[in-house]
């Protein structure tokens, strides 16, 4: 089995941020909650702690049992598992007089430490705690202090058992890195060879085993990661895999033949399918954005369901599933995380569709989808496509959607990112695109007045999506840009630009 560290996840929202700083070790992980820990044995090279909105003091925080565990593997506590490891092993933790949240510095570090080698006695650290290890045992010996608390981390001698109380994996802990490497790969023994050249090499050898010669569906949406799913799955079982790709009429301006033909070009079994004129009737009178949503989705199923049943003897179902969703949907069934979304692409198919379903990309994280990618000589253009709603322009379009509100959108949205891409701002966006405004401003073109419409451009940096700010693009470019809209676009006489962050806004207007 594949060596990796176990993490242990008792509902921190910095959770997944640990995992991402084990994979960047090329070091695989998996996160688990607190209370479905998975089978042990000699591929489990570490166990992590993580942190926890809850107290170790309070009568419903997570007790996991660490039996198997403590003692037996290498094990680092972060946060509340420090606390946890010093609570509920001889030592006390009482609410904190001075709570630390935020930056704060370390004042004394034990640099000939396994754990703490080559970090500096003022390293900056990102605390977040309201509780204090009061003391600790005779044989947990201190490692790590700031002026404030004086457990901010610890080893119990005898033992590759370990407690901090900063976070690690926090990009403000500017040592972190270190720390962590010290775990993985020093004490764990970690040998570091999980690569996207390894990963392609398990997954294909894995599906080919799982699949056999059966068939496989896999609807194909122009995006990373259906696309790195189609790729990996096609390398395993060939001209057996059947992608569908759904014209919903919603894409961008010429991209469904673009992209077909790109699909086409990679050498995937791929059929097109144009239901745009099915789409737009389910949409007819429709300006609720949720009831659009549904309608969308409700089209796509029936399209994708019709062309499933012409491909005789299909047993599976690919899905573009990525690790983010699979941490979620584990944690709303029955996992310690409280405010977290269910995701519809996570094991689940309508009843009437008798399919097994393989998820090739189900361990990666979205960079990581984008690495394996690049392994698989998957051209840049699709790999470096900036998020796209499934919904398409269906939910750009405030109001109701119409086949001439469409066409508007696509030219004005065609314009704006061909822009940043001849500026060479393209790869500097996270996430760009135009809104259509359900309303009509006054404007003046020659010598005649005008009543037309209003668009909004976006344009956001993020790197999950759950937060995202805007960019700052040059005010020559988006003059630029207003100008060739305005003179181009039959139907818009006024262009905004939306300068709203999320939270509080969210990146689509819909």
């Amino acid at each position: 089995m594949q060596e990796m560290i176990l993490i242990i996840d008792f509902g921190s929202q910095y959770t997944q941020l640990i995992a991402r700083r084990v994979r960047e070790l090329n070091v695989y992980c998996e996160i688990h909650p607190w209370n479905k820990i998975p089978a042990l044995g000699e591929h489990i090279k570490g166990v992590v702690l993580s942190g926890s909105p809850f107290s170790t003091r309070d009568p419903q925080a997570p007790t996991p049992d660490l039996s198997e565990i403590k003692g037996k593997y290498p094990l680092l506590g972060v946060c509340f598992g420090a606390q946890y490891l010093a609570n509920n092993f001889g030592g006390e933790v009482l609410p904190s007089t001075i709570r630390e949240y935020g930056r704060a510095n370390l004042s004394f570090v034990d640099k000939t430490h396994a754990l703490t080698k080559g970090m500096s006695d003022s390293s900056q650290v990102w605390m977040s705690h309201g509780d204090t290890i009061k003391f600790v045992p005779d044989n947990y010996k201190i490692i790590a202090s700031t002026h404030d608390v004086t457990v901010a981390g610890y080893h119990i001698e005898g033992e590759t058992t370990f407690g901090i109380q900063f976070h690690p994996e926090v990009y403000h802990s500017l040592e972190g890195s270190i720390l962590l490497k010290n775990f993985i790969v020093e004490i764990c023994g970690c040998a570091q060879s999980w690569t996207p050249d390894s990963f392609v090499e398990s997954t294909v050898n894995e599906l080919r085993a799982k699949i056999g010669t059966d068939k496989v569906i896999l609807g194909l949406s122009g995006g990373v990661d259906s696309s790195v799913a189609a790729v990996l799955l096609h390398k395993a079982i060939g001209e057996n895999l059947h992608c569908i790709f759904v014209d919903n009429g919603l894409l961008r301006k010429n991209e469904f033949q673009s992209v077909l033909d790109s699909y086409k070009g990679m050498g995937l079994n791929v059929k097109g399918v144009d239901a745009s004129e099915k789409f737009y009737a389910a949409l007819n009178g429709l300006t609720d954005p949720e009831l659009k949503r549904k309608a969308i989705g409700k089209v796509f199923v029936d399209v994708f369901d019709e062309e499933s049943k012409l491909v005789t003897d299909a047993k599976w179902l690919g899905q573009g599933t990525i690790y983010p969703d699979v941490i979620e949907s584990v944690s709303v069934n029955g996992g310690p995380s409280q405010t977290i979304k269910s995701h519809h692409n996570v094991g689940g198919l309508p009843d009437y569709m008798k399919l097994q379903v393989v998820e090739p990309l189900r361990l990666l994280f979205k960079d990581e989808v984008r690495r394996v990618g690049k392994s698989l000589h998957i051209p840049s253009e699709i790999l470096g496509r900036h998020p796209f709603p499934g919904p398409g322009l269906g939910i750009r379009i405030l109001g109701e959607v119409t086949a001439e509100k469409v066409r508007i959108l696509q030219e004005v949205d065609s314009i704006f990112i061909n822009g940043l891409k001849e500026d060479g701002l393209y790869d500097q966006v996270w996430q760009a695109g135009a809104i259509f405004l359900p309303i009509q401003s006054v404007g003046v073109m020659g010598d005649e007045r005008t009543y037309e419409n209003a668009v909004a451009l976006r344009a956001v940096s993020s790197t999950d999506g759950m937060t995202a700010d805007w960019v700052h693009l040059p005010y020559e470019f988006l003059a630029k840009i207003s100008n060739k809209i305005i003179n181009q676009v039959k139907g818009i006489n006024r262009v905004t630009y939306d300068i709203s962050s999320k939270p509080p806004a969210t990146i689509e207007w819909e």
